[in-house]
């Protein structure tokens, strides 16, 4: 959607564009303590192969700098950390409070954190120098950001000369005779399974209309391409229900 526009997308709502971030932030508070649960629990831990199949292709190395934004409650910087040893650095940014408490409490009580920051911080206007990354992570983030174009060209500018972009993120399913299934699952059972272990379905709505307004394949590579990124590609996950982009500076 053109941000020049007085209303965006929530879910298949319209509502003012300065009010996404703080209805986005509200879902992800009511959330917060159970997301992980409720995230293998969604993808039946088939999550866990999309974010493997992520880290194989960010090529991250010991000494590396990463940024893993909207990161939340930090399964993939535990990852990272581990990939860039002692002598490299993740940052943990996510615009939401909530998120970011519970990812740091439990990087702390895991014995993680002596190569790790966190940093509350927006997508469209990231607080870190140029140049400043060798990889810029989002995994299930991008959909949820008011200005998409706009948080790419910021990813872009932080990242290093040939550094690359990884966005894992749902997207449209491609296999022939997903998408019934796939929309039943997400309208019918996924409110449910919130408000079973979450106590919210409401949120768990939101996120599965979210996903039917975020940019398909297509249009996403070709939005990275416009903020510069080189040799764009993606990857279809499990039929195109998620789809792993990647780019470089």
């Amino acid at each position: 959607m053109p941000d020049n526009k007085d209303t965006i997308d929530f879910g298949y709502q319209e509502v003012p564009v300065h009010a996404k971030a703080a209805k986005v932030a509200e879902v992800f508070h009511s959330v917060a303590s159970r997301y992980d649960i409720m995230n293998d629990l969604m993808s039946f831990g088939i999550h866990r192969i999309w974010k493997f199949i992520t880290f194989h292709l960010s090529a991250v190395r010991e000494g590396d700098t990463v940024l893993d934004l909207a990161g939340g409650t930090g399964d993939m910087t535990k990852k990272f950390s581990r990939l860039v040893g002692d002598s490299g650095r993740v940052v943990l940014a996510d615009i939401n409070h909530s998120m970011l408490q519970v990812g740091r409490a439990r990087l702390l009580d895991q014995g993680y954190l002596a190569n790790i920051h966190t940093v509350q911080a927006n997508a469209e206007c990231l607080p870190f120098p140029d140049n400043s990354f060798h990889c810029v992570c989002i995994a299930f983030g991008l959909r949820n950001v008011t200005h998409k174009q706009q948080a790419l060209e910021s990813m872009y500018r932080v990242l290093k000369p040939g550094g690359r972009l990884l966005i894992l993120e749902f997207s449209k399913p491609t296999f022939p005779g997903l998408k019934p299934i796939y929309d039943a699952y997400s309208f019918s059972v996924l409110p449910r399974l919130g408000k079973l272990i979450a106590g919210d379905s409401n949120s768990y709505r939101y996120l599965a209309e979210s996903i039917r307004r975020h940019p398909d394949q297509t249009t996403l590579k070709n939005m990275m391409e416009t903020a510069g990124y080189l040799n764009v590609r993606y990857h279809n996950l499990t039929g195109g229900i998620v789809a792993l982009h990647q780019g470089i500076k």
